[in-house]
């Protein structure tokens, strides 16, 4: 399975694809962040945002998608612009017929590191070691994106094995 995890955000938005192989190791296929440009009204960084994460999904086609969950912000200017950017990123995917998931960051962090109260640098080297990467992926966006995506690759193997036991 190819997924692709969003950590979504109006100023940059990181995503990462990775792969599970037949023998269940996983292997990044690609990463990054789109960053757009805070002089740009609104509207021009949500449309640059849809097209550039259109581009990168056309380009890998993947199975499934997820997307982190609003976290409760304090600064409500903030949480409305990620949910913005949330609803641009789902929007992509779902015009390409990729089926979404969302998780929330302790969701993430459980999946990933083991434990739901991970730091940030606990999960970039548990996301180094899972994907066997010589460094802990750049810029901390692209990594927790790719975080998104070792998590919905954790939870529909989960829920595989739910609906293999299910059907016996």
């Amino acid at each position: 399975m190819l997924a692709i995890g969003i950590d979504p955000g109006t100023a940059i938005t990181g995503y990462g694809l990775v792969k599970e192989e037949q023998d269940g190791r996983l292997s990044v296929v690609d990463f990054g962040v789109i960053q757009t440009s805070p002089t740009n009204a609104m509207p021009e960084r949500l449309v640059q945002l849809f097209h550039d994460l259109k581009q990168i999904i056309d380009l890998h086609d993947p199975q499934s998608g997820a997307v982190e969950k609003l976290f409760f912000a304090r600064n409500v200017r903030t949480a409305l612009t990620v949910g913005q950017a949330r609803g641009i990123a789902m929007l992509a995917l779902a015009e390409s017929s990729v089926k979404i998931a969302e998780y929330t960051p302790n969701e993430i962090k459980l999946a990933v590191a083991g434990y739901g109260g991970a730091d940030k640098t606990q999960v970039q080297r548990m996301v180094q070691a899972l994907l066997y990467l010589d460094e802990i992926p750049q810029p901390d966006d692209a990594a927790d994106a790719l975080a998104v995506a070792i998590c919905h690759i954790h939870s529909a193997r989960l829920r595989n094995l739910e609906e293999e036991a299910k059907s016996h």
